[in-house]
């Protein structure tokens, strides 16, 4: 798939580290599935994996967590 953010990479499968912001909460999820462009590095998670990371995510803020860092698990 062609990049929309540069429109000169392609993307390849690879992986990512997601940072998701709020209020005082920050969650960072390593090793995430991704299709990454291979000119500037703009990932594109996938609907699956998105809601994953999006439920870890609000698991932390419910828990009160001011800063989680979590490696993606399948």
């Amino acid at each position: 798939m062609r990049c929309v953010l540069c429109r000169h990479g392609d993307t390849r499968p690879g992986e990512a580290t997601v940072t998701l912001q709020r209020g005082e909460t920050i969650i960072v999820t390593k090793n995430v599935p991704a299709e990454v462009c291979e000119n500037c590095g703009e990932y594109y998670l996938s609907d699956k994996v998105s809601d994953k990371v999006m439920a870890r995510a609000e698991e932390a803020v419910k828990n009160g967590a001011e800063l989680e860092i979590l490696r993606y698990a399948a």
